[in-house]
């Protein structure tokens, strides 16, 4: 008897979708042997078991291991630590079932109410804060990857052009990006998938340039996003800190929205109202703030 066959009858049977049952999955990806699969299947029929309780009860594979599996079968993707270039601190791609991870899918239900919307051509939002250090390039990673999650085409664009840090978190190269694009030069290249994570581009920073403000400004921009939203449904930007620059508020009227972050007895609330007062002055829709414990 064909015992792999056998699995994937049995998981079509319990609620998983046909195709490729859990067992060969792991088996295909070296979690799990063609023997121990059998002792699987044994108990399961004996006791009418779920393939991944009888698994974990004989001690043969753990809840990391079924739900690893259970994400290739829903096109789910995710990263185990140590196989990519992504850095863990992007949770969302480790970690898509942990409480953090949960808090950011809630986040991203109340932004596609508030905010996307694919009819109004809606696709554009500014992750801002005040201030350094209080998470905007861990909130736009990880929230590129949750949109990315739910199968909309996502670019995540590195507009901090002084203290760049998406390339660092995906792994990937920074020698263009989008200075190269608003400063007029063709850079078929700039844009960058990330194989692991299906749906996830990035544009990183680029090269620092000398004259950022000055660029942002340029009607480059504006015509670069009308561009990249002909080919995603959602685009996040990653903005330096207001209170040093003028960069995030030309972005954000840009985009014409901004998500704002604040950090638990970190951030100053006159601050970030003024802040927000200063946006919305610049004709930004200032959609919501967000307090990170990160």
């Amino acid at each position: 008897m064909n015992m792999i066959h056998d699995a994937s009858q049995l998981f079509a049977g319990n609620g998983a979708p046909a195709g490729r049952s859990i067992g060969a999955i792991l088996i295909d990806t070296g979690r799990l042997k063609p023997a121990d699969a059998e002792r699987i299947l044994r108990l399961q029929r004996e006791q009418g078991m779920m393939f991944g309780d009888a698994a974990k009860a004989l001690g043969l594979l753990s809840e990391a291991d079924i739900q690893f599996a259970l994400s290739q079968q829903f096109d789910y993707p995710y990263l185990q630590s140590g196989q990519s270039s992504v850095a863990t601190e992007v949770v969302a791609a480790y970690q898509p079932f942990s409480l953090k991870v949960e808090a950011l899918r809630a986040l991203r239900s109340q932004l596609m109410l508030r905010w996307f919307d694919v009819a109004h051509e809606r696709k554009t939002l500014a992750i801002v804060s005040p201030d350094r250090r209080e998470g905007r390039s861990w909130l736009a990673s990880n929230l590129a990857v949750v949109f990315s999650q739910l199968g909309e085409r996502t670019l995540l664009i590195d507009a901090d052009l002084r203290n760049p840090s998406q390339h660092t978190l995906f792994g990937i190269e920074n020698r263009t990006g989008l200075s190269t694009l608003l400063s007029g030069r063709s850079s078929p290249d700039a844009l960058q998938r990330i194989p692991e994570l299906l749906g996830l581009s990035v544009l990183p920073a680029g090269s620092t340039p000398p004259n950022p403000q000055e660029l942002l400004a340029r009607p480059l921009l504006p015509q670069l996003l009308t561009q990249f939203g002909e080919q995603f449904d959602v685009i996040i930007l990653d903005t330096p800190p207001g209170s040093e620059y003028a960069d995030g508020q030309t972005l954000s009227a840009r985009a014409g929205a901004a998500l704002m972050v604040a950090r638990r007895d970190q951030t100053g609330s006159r601050n970030l109202r003024a802040y927000a007062d200063s946006l919305r002055l610049g004709g930004c829709t200032v959609i919501g703030s967000i307090l990170n414990n990160q």
